[in-house]
C-alpha cells in the first residue's frame, strides 16, 4: 500500500501551481487577545509556533496563497461595540498587509488574487463572521466592503435578530424580511454571503433568494460527521445550481463523530476555569492541555477531512469545493493538520485516494477565485438596476 508520505512531492508541486486559497483564519482576533493588535509582539514574519497556527514561514511551508482572514467578534459584541471591535479586525488586516508586502497583498477582487499569486504573494481578504458585526445596518454593511470585506457569514454562535444559526433556537425559521434585504445588498454589492453557522433553513432560504453564488467558509458534511455545524445533503445538492462552494473545515468536532462529546465536556471545563470555550491564548490552552492529559482526547486525522471532501465531491461535485480550515479558531487541530503548513499532507491524502491533478486545482485555488468572480459579475448587473437600499429593520420587520 503506498504510504501518504509517497505523494507529498507530487502535492507540493502541485500546490506550487496551484496554491490553497483557504476561507476561514482567525488570526486576527488571536492578535487582539494575546497583544492588543501590537505585532512587535507577535511578529508573523518568523515562526511563532506554541502561540498561533499562522505565520507566513508556515503559510509558505503549506502552500497557501490565499487567505481569507476572518474579521470576527464574538457575539457577546452587540450594538455599536460589535461595529467597533470589527473595524478593529479590518484595521489589523490592512496594517498586516502594509508590513508584510513582500509576502501578503490585499486583495479586494479575484483578479487581486491571480496578480497576488502571479507576484508571489499570498492574497489577503476579509471575511466578517457574524451579522452582529452590522448592527443591523446596512449602511454599516456598505461601509465593510468599501473597507475590504469580501464575505459575511449571516450569523455566528446565535441568532441575529434577522436570520437564524445552527446553534441557537429557531426563531426566524430562516430569514426575516429585514435578513432577505441583508443578502440582496450583500448580492448587489458583490460581498459574498457565507452560510457557515447558519440553520439548514437559513441556508434553504438564502440559496431560494440568492443571486449570486454563496459559500461555506469552513463547514463540513453533516452526512459525515452529525454535527449542526455542517451542511446536510439536500443543501450541498444545490450548490451546483447556485454557483457556490462549501469549504470543508478541520475542526476536529466537526468531522469526527467520537469528538462531540469529548468537546463538550472540554468545553464545560473550560466555563469552570472562567474560560470562553474558544479561548487560545497561552492561558486557555493550558487549561484545555490539562483536561486533554487527564481525559484524552479523540484524534482526527488528514484523513477524517479526506473524508468529508470524498463526500461533499461526491454530492456537490468537484466544482462547489473548498478548504476553510478554521486555524487560530480552534484549540485542536487534527493529526497532520496542526497548523497552515499541513496542507500539503491533505493534498498528498487525496492524491492518494486518486483525486485528479485538474480536481485537485479546483479544490485548492480555482473554485475560490471562481465564486468570488461570480459575485463580482453578478454584482454589476445588479446595481444597474438598483441603488443601495435604505430599509430598515424596523420598516420590514416591524
Amino acid at each position: 500500500m503506498e504510504l501518504l508520505t509517497d505523494f507529498l512531492p507530487r502535492a507540493r508541486e502541485l500546490l506550487a501551481a496551484h496554491p490553497v486559497v483557504d476561507g476561514h483564519n482567525d488570526l486576527p482576533w488571536g492578535l487582539r487577545e494575546q497583544v492588543a493588535y501590537d505585532l512587535d509582539r507577535l511578529d508573523i514574519s518568523v515562526d511563532q509556533t506554541g502561540r498561533t497556527h499562522t505565520d507566513i514561514p508556515r503559510l509558505r511551508a503549506g502552500g497557501v496563497g490565499g487567505q481569507f482572514w476572518s474579521v470576527y467578534v464574538p457575539v457577546d459584541r452587540t450594538g455599536g461595540a460589535a461595529v467597533t471591535a470589527t473595524l478593529e479586525q479590518i484595521d489589523v488586516v490592512h496594517r498586516m498587509t502594509e508590513r508584510y508586502t513582500d509576502d501578503l497583498r490585499l486583495a479586494l477582487t479575484a483578479d487581486d488574487m491571480e496578480t497576488a499569486r502571479a507576484q508571489g504573494r499570498i492574497a489577503s481578504l476579509m471575511g466578517a463572521e457574524g451579522g452582529h458585526s452590522i448592527d443591523c445596518s446596512l449602511a454599516v454593511l456598505r461601509r465593510l466592503y468599501a473597507l475590504g470585506v469580501r464575505y459575511m457569514t449571516l450569523t455566528h454562535n446565535s441568532n441575529t435578530p434577522w436570520a437564524d444559526s445552527a446553534t441557537d433556537e429557531p426563531a426566524a425559521h430562516g430569514l426575516t424580511a429585514f435578513g432577505e434585504e441583508v443578502v440582496r445588498e450583500m448580492n448587489r454589492l458583490g460581498m459574498l454571503v457565507d452560510l457557515s453557522h447558519v440553520s439548514p433553513d437559513t441556508m434553504r432560504h438564502t440559496l431560494r433568494i440568492a443571486q449570486a453564488p454563496v459559500v461555506f467558509s469552513h463547514s463540513s458534511a453533516r452526512a459525515v460527521c452529525d454535527h449542526v455545524r455542517n451542511i446536510p445533503d439536500d443543501v450541498l445538492a444545490l450548490l451546483p445550481g447556485n454557483g457556490g462552494v462549501a469549504m470543508a473545515t478541520f475542526v476536529p468536532k466537526f468531522v469526527l463523530p467520537a469528538a462531540i462529546e469529548w468537546t463538550l465536556e472540554a468545553d464545560a471545563n473550560m466555563r469552570a476555569h472562567d474560560l470562553h470555550p474558544l479561548d487560545t491564548t497561552p492561558r486557555g490552552m493550558a487549561v484545555q492541555h490539562a483536561f486533554e492529559a487527564v481525559r484524552p482526547r479523540p484524534a482526527a486525522t488528514v484523513s477524517t477531512v479526506a473524508d468529508h471532501l470524498d463526500h461533499m465531491r461526491e454530492v456537490a461535485g468537484i466544482d462547489h469545493l473548498g478548504i476553510g480550515g478554521d486555524f487560530d479558531g480552534t484549540a485542536f487541530t487534527p493529526d497532520g493538520l496542526t497548523d497552515v503548513s499541513g496542507y500539503p499532507n491533505l493534498v498528498a491524502e487525496l492524491l492518494r485516494r486518486g483525486w485528479s491533478d485538474a480536481d485537485l486545482a479546483k479544490l485548492t485555488w480555482q473554485n475560490a477565485v471562481r465564486v468570488l468572480r461570480g459575485a463580482e459579475s453578478a454584482a454589476v448587473a445588479l446595481r444597474a438596476r438598483r441603488g443601495p437600499s435604505t430599509a430598515t429593520i424596523g420598516q420590514l420587520d416591524g
